[in-house]
């Protein structure tokens, strides 16, 4: 598994914490904040998964030949 990946699901959960924290409080840029690093979060996850599809397809495409 690609370390994106992780530190992907990492960054969201600290995003959502943030929010809620915002919301809680009232503050809306601390509430903006945390949406905007789920939103990293998320796209760093995807980044680590298109990585790893490609590291698995380049081993199907070395073991074929």
């Amino acid at each position: 598994m690609d370390k994106n990946i992780v530190d992907g699901k990492v960054k969201q959960v600290e995003g959502k914490a943030q929010d809620i924290k915002g919301d809680i409080t009232g503050d809306l840029g601390e509430e903006a904040a945390g949406k905007a690093k789920q939103v990293a979060g998320k796209v760093q996850e995807e980044f680590g998964k298109a990585k790893d599809a490609v590291r698995r397809e380049a081993r199907k495409a070395n073991e074929e030949e």
